[in-house]
């Protein structure tokens, strides 16, 4: 499988904070790739930089061989008319219908009439079962629902890239299993490449073809779903059967309770 997303030595930090410490990653074509791991340990960071929302303080990336640069306008809306990206609680317009929603892509970065338009908006919400709710809003629709909406907003540009920041996040187990399946399926029929941000075990697992953890910064450890369910690895223990104790601890480093109350001795 050839690679369509190489990292390479990516290292980033908000002023002191080191977020992401010489990460080296690969994302094969036609490939559902997760990156998994606990709160605050950079995953959504690394998705932004691949996207090329932020720019890392060292390394690269590059898509399809082309460097991510933020700084070249050009080629990032090159680029980004190749990515599409599913926010956390998929953030739809809530003044426009579910299909002005799908259709906003496509009346944005095309020339297409508007015929045409809504007929692509319309068969993409029926990939994701929801044709028949095109013309309601989204206070009217289940979370759900919405999800599966910006979903075929996602992909109204047939793009090559997908990136999926928490899509499980605030659904019900129904509808999880719905949302992964599409993902796997709509994946395939594009032929994209699918990066998943997510903590979510049991659906991320079900379908991706590999999968990264990260911990302080650094890749903790990666393989396919089932090389990390078989792995010892103290941290991948941890992470997959939800346990108190290991190598990520529960309290953030805080200096002596007598410091916090000036009453350290002098």
């Amino acid at each position: 499988m050839d690679d369509f997303i190489t990292v390479e030595h990516l290292t980033f930090g908000y002023g002191s904070r080191l977020i992401l410490d010489d990460v080296s990653l690969r994302f094969g074509k036609g490939a559902v790739v997760a990156i998994m791991g606990g709160s605050g340990m950079g995953k959504t960071t690394l998705l932004k930089l691949i996207g090329g929302l932020i720019t890392p303080d060292a390394g690269t990336v590059r898509m399809d061989g082309i460097p991510v640069d933020p700084a070249d306008q050009t080629v990032m809306y090159s680029l980004r008319r190749r990515m599409g990206m599913l926010f956390q609680f998929g953030a739809l317009f809530t003044d426009m219908s579910v299909l002005d929603n799908v259709a906003f892509p496509l009346r944005e970065q095309t020339s297409l009439s508007e015929e045409i338009i809504v007929d692509l908006a319309l068969m993409k919400l029926n990939a994701v079962g929801l044709r028949g709710a095109a013309q309601l809003m989204p206070s009217e629709i289940s979370g759900g629902m919405a999800r599966r909406v910006a979903l075929a907003r996602t992909i109204a540009l047939d793009p090559e890239l997908i990136m999926y920041d928490e899509p499980f996040a605030g659904l019900d187990p129904i509808s999880m299993g719905i949302t992964a399946q599409l993902m796997r399926r709509l994946n395939d029929a594009l032929n994209a490449t699918s990066i998943i941000v997510t903590h979510d075990v049991p659906e991320t697992f079900a379908i991706a073809d590999y999968v990264y953890m990260i911990a302080s910064g650094k890749i903790a450890a990666q393989g396919t779903p089932e090389e990390l369910s078989a792995s010892d690895m103290p941290y991948v223990r941890q992470f997959l059967d939800g346990l108190p104790d290991g190598p990520v601890k529960f309290h953030y480093p805080a200096p002596e309770i007598a410091v916090d109350f000036g009453l350290e001795e002098e």
